[in-house]
């Protein structure tokens, strides 16, 4: 079965398996390069993205207070627990928004299916 060419950042092969006629895969193939770094960019704007950013600024300046001596490790563990459940927070959120897209998707290739007059699915 045909691989893709191209390099991976570590240097090492891509070992993704590409049918004709693609020569690359989705993330080496440079025609596709303008919606990879577009789905990137919406990725990046969400909700989810920002919050995530500031989790990690956070984060980033706990480790740094602490470190210096600004802050002491037990309120430190404290605001890192805090921290831990807001990350859990927007996993969550992530999931039911993800679990909801595809929901809504299912019900529209359902809709079709039954307009075109065949057979449902798992019947």
């Amino acid at each position: 079965m045909p691989r893709c060419p191209a390099t991976k950042r570590d240097g090492g092969q891509c070992t993704t398996i590409v049918k004709a006629p693609q020569l690359y895969c989705y993330q080496h193939d440079p025609e596709r390069a303008a919606e990879r770094k577009r789905n990137a960019s919406r990725a990046g704007k969400s909700v989810g993205g920002r919050e995530l950013a500031g989790v990690k600024r956070q984060l980033q300046d706990l480790t740094r207070d602490v470190l210096s001596g600004e802050l002491e490790t037990g309120r430190a563990a404290v605001a890192n627990q805090l921290i831990n459940t807001r990350l859990r927070a927007i996993e969550q959120e992530r999931k039911i928004k993800e679990t909801e897209e595809l929901e809504a998707r299912i019900e529209t290739l359902e809709r079709a299916q039954d307009q075109k007059g065949a057979r449902p699915w798992g019947a």
